[in-house]
């Protein structure tokens, strides 16, 4: 690790708010979050002017992602002409508590990098 890429912002949501700054240019850009989800996302979303792509949490599976869904509404974003430029995990859920598992957080990577996707980690608990 390179201390030379970490940058500090102070707490969670002004470093969120800080990287919503960063990639969302207007309406078209759109970011993946996870429902349920904490309120921060779509607030912040809204304040800048960008798309929330929702991806549905699954419960019957302790609240892990499920990569066809994930896959279909990237495709169904682009379709509708948005510019996704990045998905958010938040790891443990918040409302949910969960925990995702090693296999769903390989899932994610390989979704992100195939699709070219920043990953937002919000794993501040």
């Amino acid at each position: 690790m390179d201390v030379n890429n970490i940058y500090l912002t102070n707490g969670a949501s002004e470093g969120v708010k800080l990287a919503f700054k960063m990639l969302i240019r207007d309406q078209k850009d759109g970011i993946m979050v996870p429902i349920p989800q904490y309120p921060l996302y779509s607030a912040l979303l809204t304040l800048e002017g960008g798309t929330m792509v929702k991806y549905y949490l699954d419960e019957e599976n302790q609240w892990g992602t499920n990569t066809e869904d994930i896959l279909m509404r990237i495709k169904n974003a682009k379709d509708l002409g948005i510019n996704l430029r990045a998905l958010v995990v938040i790891n443990p859920g918040n409302p949910t508590g969960n925990v995702l598992s090693k296999e769903n957080i390989e899932e994610i990577i390989k979704i992100c990098y195939d699709n070219e996707l920043g990953i937002i980690a919000d794993e501040v608990y």
